[in-house]
């Protein structure tokens, strides 16, 4: 066991996977001589409330010159001050905040101390009041120095990232004060905002003088650089600073105690997954920025000079994960005995070194866990699958409209086409009348919404359908076709059905736009333009998810699952389903209340917990029917490489972790919102509400997986694999099944052989 000092390391340091070769800025001495004086001019060096925070060794020995010096390497001297005294303001505050308000677990003077440093940070310059301590002081400087240059789009952006880094320590400081450990997903959320990379993400596009453009900085492909980003960044810290946060600070937010507590191994063992998890985000950056940014760039014909300005970011992103882990390698920090002599691959480091490695060097780990997601079966004869026992406090109510929806959704299904023959499938329809009566969405929108009116059941049932079948086209007419183009074609015509005003819509082509156009027209007559752009941007978040498939179908690349469990809320659909309750009942809670913390996470637990019950029931048709590589039990089998029976408990563990964080939410973190908030009581009393929904909609949900017949054994038999009748699967289909398909197989793939099916034209009009 490798030693630090006298004491033996937790765990020997894995190997990591960096793909990036680190280089100097070679004004770091500049940076450092600095810092050191601006630190002493802000006050780090002084006592606080009678407490030592820092002296100008601790400054001396943690090195932030040499951190900003290896993270940014290329930009000037005076960028560079500026970069690092940022970095040793923060990495201040963190160790100013634990002194002060964690170890003494003070929640009331912490809430004080964070709501006063917002106010350091005005968007338009304004005046700000006097600071009364060193972290205020510090931002104050660094805001003024920071923003001019700046447009306010990235002024807002940082300011958010910059109050979450600040403001989240609260979360740290309340599980602390519990002795509460968070399960991996909110972990792995809640680092990203404690831990100050997406912070860190900002500060690169000042640093290389390239702002993202604004309508590119939220789509898909700039969220996955920034967050896998984050989670690389955070999760490399968690490997090298367990011992101090540990052991020595009694902290529990850290990777390698949270995969240790909730799988129940040994450190070491955690420690080797946290890094595999740590280069599976890598390597997802690696695969957007390969695959995903140039595809948005033809989609939205962005502009060179913006193009230059995304590639520009995402080299100074690659630039800091090289440069942080050189830096976490050197500073005394971090447990680090030996690693600086030689990193993992056997390539001797050191000052000037960094360059001897080279770029793209990898590890056997590393490529075992690239082949992870792209080595394996598509179709498995996995079985019957038995189901978990499943926790769900809660109980069901039934709507007693049940029946009356059920008959409208047959006749709706039957008028809108979802039986009409599929040319991309050889002609044959994807349901048949009696599988929309065995999927019964009617019984799954009875319980979701028990106390609807006829109409609103009627609408639920059908949107339910509707989102259904959007999700069973795609993978089986786009994704066994390998056709991202032709799925994306027909995700640009979506819109047009959706009109935000009193436009006409085109005239449908094919049962998906048919029900939408529908759907639309009955659900908005009563919205307001706010209300038609939401309900709008969830359907467009189902339509992404399901394109993000088709992707990963071409790829055959199963995904992470950090990748997996962001992309399933959409995948899932539960944006419009939740959307169409908010609606429906006038909701006087500002929308910015939506956007806090506790309302998101009260949200996307039951999100979470109701997707993950989804992939349990569904695994078998998902992976032996249909080869679908998107389930959570088939995502985990491959990134911990064991067996079914072992990733459907994980899958169960993970949901009643979910259930549990719903929970102490609604009745420890809801009530301390409102006597932090400003919100009367009618906003408190919908908000109750909500929670009493969304209970009702994760029991809804849950009952109809027992009474569906969408996963019983023998219907899946009947659906797939007719005893007589023509084939409830296309040719095109049973070929892409039949395909080998994973590294080294392309080859086996005749060119230019292909059924009628395939040679049939595009859905979408050309």
């Amino acid at each position: 066991m490798p030693r630090t000092g006298d004491a033996v390391q937790p765990f020997a340091l894995p190997e990591f996977y960096m793909p990036y070769p680190a280089r100097l800025n070679p004004h770091v001495d500049r940076a450092r001589a600095h810092t050191g004086q601006w630190a002493t001019v802000m006050g780090f060096f002084e006592d606080q409330a009678g407490t030592h925070i820092w002296d100008e060794s601790d400054l001396e020995r943690h090195d932030y010159g040499l951190l900003c010096a290896y993270t940014h390497p290329d930009c000037d001297g005076r960028e560079l001050e500026l970069i690092t005294d940022w970095y040793v303001w923060v990495f201040y505050f963190d160790d100013h905040f634990l002194e002060l308000f964690k170890r003494s677990r003070d929640g009331a003077g912490a809430k004080r101390y964070l709501d006063r440093l917002r106010d350091f940070m005005p968007l338009s310059g304004g005046p700000m009041p006097e600071p009364t301590n060193p972290v205020e002081r510090g931002l104050a400087d660094l805001w003024a120095r920071t923003v001019p240059s700046m447009s306010m789009d990235w002024r807002a952006r940082f300011a958010e990232t910059t109050a979450a880094l600040l403001e989240e320590s609260r979360w740290e400081l309340a599980n602390i004060a519990e002795g509460r450990i968070a399960d991996p997903i909110e972990y792995i959320e809640m680092r990203r905002k404690v831990g100050g990379a997406p912070w860190s993400a900002n500060l690169v596009e000042h640093a290389v003088a390239a702002e993202v453009p604004a309508e590119l900085a939220r789509t898909r492909p700039l969220e996955v650089l920034r967050d896998t980003f984050s989670d690389a960044v955070h999760l490399r810290n968690d490997l090298f600073s367990y011992e101090r946060e540990v052991r020595s600070e009694g902290e529990n937010a850290n990777a390698v105690l949270v995969v240790e507590r909730f799988f129940g191994c040994d450190t070491q063992r955690a420690a080797d997954l946290v890094n595999d998890l740590l280069t599976s985000r890598l390597q997802q950056f690696e695969h957007t920025a390969l695959t995903e940014l140039p595809a948005l760039f033809a989609q939205r014909a962005v502009g060179l000079t913006d193009q230059l300005a995304v590639l520009a970011y995402a080299k100074g992103l690659q630039d800091w994960q090289s440069g942080g882990h050189e830096w976490h390698l050197r500073s005394s920090r971090y447990m680090n005995d030996g690693a600086a002599a030689v990193d993992p691959t056997g390539v001797p480091t050191g000052f000037g070194l960094a360059a001897a490695r080279l770029p793209g060097a990898s590890t056997s780990r590393a490529e075992r866990v690239r082949a992870r997601g792209l080595v394996h079966a598509r179709v498995e004869p996995v079985g019957p699958t038995p189901i978990p026992e499943i926790s769900m406090p809660y109980q069901v109510r039934l709507s007693p409209l049940l029946d009356s929806a059920r008959s409208t959704l047959l006749v709706w299904g039957q008028r809108v086409g979802f039986h009409d023959p599929v040319p991309e499938l050889g002609g044959v329809a994807l349901w048949t009348p009696n599988d929309l009566r065995q999927f019964d969405f009617a019984l799954c929108s009875a319980g979701m919404d028990p106390d609807a009116t006829t109409e609103e059941l009627d609408i639920s049932a059908a949107w339910l359908a509707w989102g259904t079948y959007l999700d069973d086209y795609y993978p089986q007419v786009f994704g066994r076709r390998r056709d991202p183009a032709g799925a994306a074609a027909q995700a640009a015509r979506f819109p047009r059905f959706m009109p935000l005003d009193d436009s006409a819509c085109p005239l449908p082509v094919n049962a998906m736009e048919r029900g939408l156009a529908d759907l639309w027209r009955r659900t908005t007559d009563e919205l307001n333009a706010t209300q038609r752009l939401e309900l709008h941007t969830s359907v467009m978040s189902l339509v992404e998810g399901c394109e993000w498939e088709v992707a990963n179908d071409a790829a055959d690349r199963i995904p992470d699952p950090v990748d997996y469990i962001e992309m399933r809320r959409r995948t899932f659909g539960s944006d419009l389903t939740k959307t169409m309750s908010r609606l429906s009942h006038g909701d006087p809670v500002p929308p910015e209340v939506y956007r806090v913390r506790t309302l998101r996470d009260l949200e996307n637990t039951a999100t979470d917990y109701a997707a993950l019950l989804n992939d349990l029931f569904s695994y078998r048709k998902e992976t032996e029917y249909e080869g679908d590589l998107h389930n959570g039990v088939r995502v985990l089998r491959s990134f911990f490489e064991c067996g079914r029976d072992e990733a459907l408990g994980m899958v169960k563990d993970l949901m009643t972790a979910r259930i549990r964080l719903f929970d102490r939410i609604a009745t420890t973190e809801l009530p301390l919102l409102y006597a932090e908030s400003d919100l009367d009581a009618a906003a408190r009393a919908l908000l109750d509400r909500r929670v009493v929904e969304l209970k009702d909609w994760m029991a809804g949900i849950a009952y109809w997986h027992e009474k569906t017949g969408r996963y019983v054994d023998a219907e899946l038999d009947a659906r797939y694999r007719p005893a007589i009748g023509p084939a409830r699967v296309s040719d095109s289909l049973l070929l892409a099944l039949l395909r080998p398909s994973g590294l080294g197989t392309s080859a086996a793939r005749i060119e230019g052989i292909l059924t009628s099916s395939e040679r049939s034209e595009s859905v979408v009009p050309r």
